[in-house]
């Protein structure tokens, strides 16, 4: 689980990948929607978020879902991407 202060913690590092398992599990609603706001945007400043859930309402942050039941993909659906904005120009981005 994750707190709002561990998150910040491991920010300082800059880090191109996060992991977060439940990342708003143990927090109210309002610190898990600043939670996952903070989380969309430095998705969208081009740190990649891999996220596990129970929640559709913090799946409807992702670009793409990917919905498992018994070790089986059931649905895997990628959402219209937003660029980061220091992206340089001719580039595009994939959804994996």
């Amino acid at each position: 689980m994750i707190t709002i202060t561990n998150l910040n913690r491991a920010l300082v590092i800059n880090p191109n990948l996060i992991l977060g398992d439940e990342p708003t599990g143990n927090l109210d609603s309002k610190n898990g929607d600043e939670v996952m706001a903070m989380l969309r945007e430095l998705n969208k400043e081009g740190t990649t978020v891999i996220m596990v859930t129970h929640s559709e309402k913090e799946g409807d942050y992702a670009d793409r879902l990917v919905k498992l039941l018994d070790g089986q993909i059931m649905l895997d659906k990628a959402n219209q991407v937003t660029l980061p904005s220091n992206m340089p120009s001719g580039m595009t981005a994939e959804v994996a």
